[in-house]
């Protein structure tokens, strides 16, 4: 947990350095995917209150590949130095953001998707889902890094809950403003986002996935934990974890 007197970046950095993972560790530079006020599109629904949800029916064929990426506000700061402070000049701050997922299939088998830790899955075999990977600074738009979902292979998952934690780089999940797009061929794109931040914590339950009755429930959870084994007990997936770091 947080150590009192500590700031919030600081507490966030301290939790994320001792984030929990399976075994190993990752190289993991954080996603990309920086969005403007624009980017969002017409045909969109939103998510914004835990406990809202929204369903989801196959077509005749079922699902076809169902994609999970994460967006968030750029951060901008005034450059240091004389100059910078004369000519207004600015960067932007780089943001090791990740999206991970745990999941239980039908068959019983559970498990963590998540770059920390080198849990990329796979999309053809269980559990169908995947990771595209984690070679990102986080400094352009677009989802450089995200899940995705085998859709034909929907039937045999159970559940999956999508989470994403902060590892370096963001001061606070309030400037930031992160929210999980999901994309599901034919369907309008659907956002989570998260009406509350806990500056103090460095990882965030989203959105869980639930499949009932060959469809797609999905419900804003929006909760924030001190590790992934809080979470796991706060949402009874029964995983084992072990300290990790990145290299």
């Amino acid at each position: 947990m947080p150590k009192k007197g500590r700031s919030s970046a600081e507490s966030l950095a301290e939790a994320s350095k001792s984030i929990v993972d399976f075994s190993g560790h990752g190289a993991s530079l954080g996603a990309a995917g920086y969005r403007m006020a624009s980017d969002h599109p017409e045909n969109c629904e939103f998510l914004e209150e835990p406990g809202q949800y929204v369903a989801i029916s196959p077509d005749k064929d079922g699902f076809e590949s169902i994609m999970i990426g994460v967006a968030w506000d750029s951060i901008t700061v005034e450059d240091s130095g004389l100059f910078g402070k004369w000519f207004k000049k600015t960067h932007k701050i780089n943001i090791d953001l990740d999206i991970g997922c745990m999941y239980e299939l039908k068959d019983g088998t559970r498990g963590s998707i998540q770059a920390f830790g080198e849990k990329f899955g796979s999309f053809d075999n269980p559990p169908f889902i995947s990771l595209s990977g984690d070679d990102r600074t986080g400094d352009a738009k677009g989802h450089d890094e995200f899940l995705l979902v085998n859709g034909r292979k929907w039937d045999e998952i159970k559940r999956m809950l999508i989470y994403i934690y902060i590892y370096d780089g963001a001061p606070s999940w309030s400037e930031i403003k992160p929210q999980i797009v999901i994309d599901v061929p034919g369907e309008d794109d659907l956002y989570v986002t998260l009406s509350a931040h806990d500056d103090n914590l460095c990882l965030c339950a989203v959105g869980e996935l639930e499949s009932i009755r060959g469809g797609i429930k999905l419900t804003n959870c929006t909760e924030y934990f001190p590790g992934h084994e809080e979470m796991d007990r706060a949402f009874g997936y029964g995983l084992e974890w072990a300290e990790g770091q990145k290299s």
